[in-house]
């Protein structure tokens, strides 16, 4: 593997991670610190979480976390550190989907049955300082993932070293009961072996807020389409024609989910079904703005979710490794590509 990912595009920054967990947390504060001290603590979506701090269900979820994934905890900690912010506002930011759920964060995903393709929405004061992180933590799988200042690894886009790819999209679940906290099940999903484990891990503990992941293996014959919620854990093959996702829940094992669609949303869906259905390819569904109001690809600073495209990931496991490419938003040629987590020149 290439000692850095090489920096070919000022919309995201490389990012090097390596040691110990809470070594690979103090790198991405660090790496972030300026990013979340110029834009993200003085940001409306910030003051909605840190109001938060005495919401009754916060201590258990630290209990659950630490419980069951003190690893992750360290990386949290290593982050505060990094970041030098207190480590219980860190946390906060770090549970802003299972504690609001208008946090500010979107996406759009395309699965077929070997091939993820995902635009990463999220807030545009992030633009050109989200990154791409090289991470290689002591004693568990590397990976390669993109990266928000201030957040840990894996709620976005990921590949790991033994060829699992996780796309995941914000679903805008209401607050329900306390449980594990869903960017740190995300994080733990970096450190599965394979599509069935991460599923099992997700299974295995109460669920606070929603996600829908694709999952993928390099080589395996189909992708998989995974809501979660604490309602349940409903996993759907995608083993013919193309699906697309949004930011709600649509699998029927949600149908009970309290949840917002905004409109965003609700024509992102709508719009990228049909597309599909008329055979367009996933990044050209990726980069429609046929939807003017409400397009796919999205660049407005007028966007009615305050959410813009940061990166669009298109990643191929047709073969033995992912191989995988990372685009500007927009842009006609990839900016990096990867096998597995190798960066190619």
């Amino acid at each position: 593997m290439n000692d850095a990912i090489p920096l070919r595009s000022p919309e995201l920054q490389p990012v090097e991670a390596r040691g110990s967990h809470r070594e690979v947390g103090r790198a991405l504060g660090r790496w972030g610190a300026e990013a979340c001290h110029r834009h993200l603590i003085h940001s409306d979506a910030w003051a909605q979480i840190m109001a938060c701090r005495d919401q009754p269900e916060i201590p258990a979820m630290r209990a659950l976390l630490r419980q069951a994934f003190p690893w992750i905890e360290d990386e949290l900690t290593g982050l505060a550190e990094g970041l030098e912010l207190p480590p219980d506002e860190v946390f906060l930011w770090n549970c802003r989907g299972d504690l609001w759920a208008l946090a500010p964060d979107g996406c759009t995903t395309v699965l077929a049955p070997q091939r993820l393709s995902h635009n990463e929405d999220g807030d545009p004061g992030f633009a050109g300082a989200c990154g791409l992180v090289d991470a290689r933590p002591d004693g568990a799988p590397a990976f390669a993932s993109f990266v928000y200042p201030g957040s840990l690894p894996g709620h976005t886009f990921a590949v790991n070293e033994t060829g699992l790819a996780i796309t995941v999209n914000n679903i805008r679940a209401r607050r329900t009961k306390a449980g594990m906290p869903r960017m740190v099940l995300c994080r733990a999903l970096l450190a599965a072996g394979s599509a069935g484990e991460a599923v099992s891990i997700l299974q295995a503990h109460p669920r606070m807020g929603a996600f829908h992941l694709g999952l993928g293996q390099a080589g395996a014959a189909h992708t998989w389409s995974v809501e979660f919620s604490h309602m349940a854990v409903s996993v759907r093959p995608v083993t013919q024609a193309a699906i697309l996702h949004a930011n709600h829940a649509v699998h029927g094992a949600q149908e009970d989910l309290p949840q917002v669609i905004t409109a965003s949303s609700s024509h992102r869906q709508t719009r990228g079904e049909a597309l599909l259905e008329q055979g367009a390819e996933a990044r050209a569904v990726l980069a429609d703005t046929g939807d003017a109001a409400e397009p796919i690809l999205r660049r407005s600073p007028d966007d009615t979710d305050q959410e813009n495209t940061l990166a669009t990931a298109d990643i191929d496991l047709s073969k033995n490794t992912a191989r995988w490419a990372v685009y500007a938003p927009g842009a006609a040629e990839p900016h990096y590509r990867f096998e597995n987590i190798t960066a190619l020149g």
